[in-house]
């Protein structure tokens, strides 16, 4: 299996290009049902370890019938799929143009949630403008095992968020470990509560925010991952839900630039325009650099042929 790796403000995507799974036709959501239905085994393969780490997400090249789109993206992680991953597109977007196979310039990719536009503006600078964004609820409330009552909105930006008005630590590199605990206690506290989004769809992903490092910076955050990991950027899919929120509030005008930083200091440079129905069209600029090429091996007498999760 090929692939390409690269990082976008940090976090790191393993883009699938050659030896990936027969998905048959249809569109990438229903291609997205067969792989986790029938090929499991191969995400984990991809991102788990010991070919990958708890911090992995993949995307997986894949056919689309659509005439308007250069390519299909599946995204997933050492848990499962994902619907929408801003970050892994821009490194999608830039690992391809390494490749030679995506000029630069204006495409578009299908993704299991819908399609999502790309301007590719230099060898690493990507803007994508991803599917509509809107906030669910707003100050939802609940109690949670540690920290107490908390107070945040949810919001759908491409994966379901829950926004946490207040950060339990400073949001920096040394308090990683105890926004994990924060974060997951959180999400436990939502299951436990009944909160979901639209539809009863989990809320998967919690964000944090706090003051940011960089003079031109809005704010600083910490996003939890489906599973046990955190983002190492600032969240794509995290920043439309960002920007949902504060265009219902009026704390945003269409247009006006979010300059959202991620825990390590990567920046994404976000703005919306308005879609109707309370609804936001996001787009979000941030940076990718590849870091390498591989080929991806399967011993029939490896003992993990299909890789581990070791993450508590």
């Amino acid at each position: 299996m090929e692939v390409i790796d690269s990082h976008t403000e940090g976090e790191p995507t393993r883009l699938v290009v050659a030896g990936g799974p027969d998905l048959g036709r249809g569109s990438v959501a229903r291609q997205a049902g067969r792989l986790a239905q029938d090929f499991d085994a191969l995400r984990r393969f991809i991102v788990c370890e010991p070919r990958g780490h708890e911090a992995m997400v993949g995307a997986l090249l894949c056919e689309t019938a659509e005439r308007d789109c250069a390519a299909g993206l599946i995204f997933f992680n050492t848990t499962g799929l994902l619907g929408m991953c801003g970050h892994a597109t821009i490194g999608a977007a830039v690992s391809l143009h390494h490749m030679g196979r995506l000029a630069l310039g204006q495409h578009r990719f299908e993704t299991p949630v819908g399609k999502v536009a790309v301007t590719l503006k230099d060898a690493n600078s990507v803007e994508i403008e991803n599917v509509p964004a809107y906030r669910h609820r707003k100050d939802v409330k609940l109690e949670v095992r540690g920290l107490g009552p908390v107070t945040g909105d949810v919001a759908w930006g491409g994966n379901w968020f829950f926004l946490c008005k207040d950060a339990p630590a400073a949001i920096t590199p040394e308090n990683i470990p105890a926004l994990m605990q924060a974060s997951q206690a959180l999400r436990a506290a939502l299951t436990a509560a009944g909160i979901t989004g639209a539809e009863g769809a989990s809320i998967d992903h919690v964000e944090f925010f706090g003051a940011p490092g960089a003079a031109e910076a809005h704010s600083r955050n910490f996003v939890l991952c489906p599973g046990s990991a955190f983002d190492r950027s600032p969240c794509g899919t995290g920043t439309s839900a960002k920007l949902a929120c504060l265009a219902a509030d009026g704390a945003l005008k269409a247009g006006d630039t979010w300059v959202q930083e991620g825990i390590m200091g990567g920046r994404f440079r976000g703005r919306y325009r308005e879609a109707g129905d309370g609804r936001i069209i996001p787009m979000i600029e941030g940076r990718a650099f590849v870091t390498g090429t591989a080929t991806l091996l399967r011993d029939p007498a490896d003992p993990f042929p299909h890789g581990f999760s070791a993450a508590a």
